[in-house]
């Protein structure tokens, strides 16, 4: 990040880039393509190599495997090791992008965040105009699991910090701790730090062949136990060296360390990939004693429920005309075929992955109220919902990759006028997603809200097609 980065704004890449390698467990190659992706949008996965391209979310609550490494799935679709691809996209500042996959896990490279920050610096960082909606927290929030010996605690803070302490009992590794005082210094504090294991669990991987990396030269090992003349040999085998030996430290001498607790540090680069998935950037200072993928994402989960109670989603918008819009009209209308007269949202305030908050200014002039009741002008209620229906279908498109499309609305539910919509009034008009788009239906929740109170509530069902 240079001096010139705004936090408080929502960043995607200039570019589109890509990266192959072999995946660490499957040992099957993988091409990466990293798009930018609009304001909202958020890191998803897609795996183009399957029927449908289905979208993965990198959300906590679709984690299915956390053994080695952190998985994320829906319905068959799936995709491995995302952790360390998170953590490149939290410490360069990306909030929003869509990573494209050909296979099921993402190339390990070397171990590290450190590729994956070159390829997004080479894409280049674009700000973008929708302002960051940062979490904070006001209480502690604790995560223990007494058979691993895991605590772990996020505190309310100012800014994004992390401790990591590791202690596997180990003479080798010792008793280590990483900090980072501020995420700036994660490209070169942290990224660099590689994957470890300890020997006893690379043999067992090794005899149950579930490193198919090919070349695992992108693994700090530790040595735990002795070891043969037999298994130098093996392992020089597997190395592709002439061969290998234990260094004083008790590493093997298949690659240099980059810092001393390399391991520690490791440690904290998985904690900001894992904590990606909460979904919501937060501010807090978090404590890790002997992380790891499970813990990590349990605690994800934890935060993400804590986000999700607190930020009352059910809340009156916030409307601060001195704001700059996030889309304003001329963008709507790029988005929207509606046209005047037939275009009822002026701007839009607020956009994210499941929400949208849009602005109707309600005028004495507006071309309805000669004709609906004359002399007692109140805005059609029908009128309400086409405004809510046009900010949701900027919500739907938005979330669809690039394209042309068109919704169409197939269902009205549950709908109430619970007041007046008169000239002068200021519509805020809220949509929210009430579940995951499937085959291009969205089912939505609208709101309408007036001088701080509901006008308007329905459920829409809407199609969301491409133009040819």
């Amino acid at each position: 990040m240079d001096n010139n980065f705004n936090p408080d704004k929502q960043h995607t890449l200039c570019s589109a880039v890509s990266i192959s390698g072999t995946g660490l467990h499957t040992g099957v190659l993988v091409d990466m393509t990293l798009k930018p992706a609009n304001p909202g949008f958020g890191i998803q996965f897609q795996r183009v190599d399957l029927a449908g391209q289905p979208i993965i979310k990198a959300d906590c609550d679709l984690v299915t495997d956390t053994s080695r490494g952190t998985t994320l799935q829906v319905g068959d679709a799936k995709v491995s090791t995302v952790e360390h691809v998170l953590a490149a996209l939290v410490g360069m500042g990306v909030d929003n992008v869509l990573i494209e996959l050909n296979g099921p896990e993402i190339p390990i490279m070397d171990g590290s965040s450190a590729p994956f920050i070159d390829l997004i610096g080479k894409a280049g960082v674009l700000e973008q105009e929708a302002a960051k909606a940062w979490y904070s927290l006001d209480e502690n929030i604790y995560h223990y699991d007494d058979a691993k010996r895991v605590e772990m605690v996020a505190l309310p803070s100012l800014d994004y910090q992390i401790t990591t302490l590791i202690d596997f009992n180990s003479p080798v590794l010792g008793t280590q701790h990483a900090g980072l005082k501020t995420i700036k210094d994660f490209k070169t504090e942290i990224a660099p730090c590689r994957t470890f294991c300890f020997l006893h669990e690379l043999e067992m991987l090794l005899d149950n062949d579930l490193i198919k990396g090919g070349d695992i030269n992108n693994a700090i090992v530790v040595v735990d136990k002795p070891i043969t003349d037999a298994e130098m040999t093996r392992l020089a085998k597997v190395f592709k060296r002439d061969k290998i030996e234990v260094k004083s430290e008790g590493y093997l001498n298949n690659l240099e360390l980059r810092f001393p607790n390399e391991p520690a540090r490791h440690k904290l680069l998985d904690v900001v990939g894992d904590l990606a998935l909460i979904g919501y950037p937060i501010k807090a200072r978090i404590i890790a004693n002997r992380p790891g993928h499970s813990s990590n994402v349990e605690f994800a989960k934890k935060i993400k429920q804590y986000i999700k109670k607190n930020k009352h989603v059910k809340d009156v918008p916030v409307y601060d005309p001195t704001m700059p819009p996030i889309f304003p009209l001329e963008k709507i209308e790029k988005t929207l075929p509606h046209r005047h007269p037939f275009l009822l949202v002026d701007k839009i305030i607020e956009l994210t992955d499941t929400h949208i908050v849009g602005v109707k200014n309600v005028t004495f002039n507006e071309w309805f109220f000669p004709g609906h009741f004359p002399g007692n002008p109140v805005m059609p209620g029908v009128l309400q919902i086409e405004a809510l229906a046009q900010t949701g279908g900027i919500l739907c498109i938005n979330s669809m990759p690039e394209g042309q499309y068109d919704t169409y609305f197939l269902k009205i539910d549950n709908c109430k006028f619970k007041q007046m919509v008169r000239p002068g009034d200021t519509m805020l008009l809220k949509m929210e997603f009430t579940g995951p788009i499937r085959r291009g239906i969205c089912e939505m929740r609208g709101t309408v809200y007036v001088g701080g109170k509901v006008a308007t509530e329905a459920d829409l069902v809407a199609q969301i097609v491409k133009r040819p």
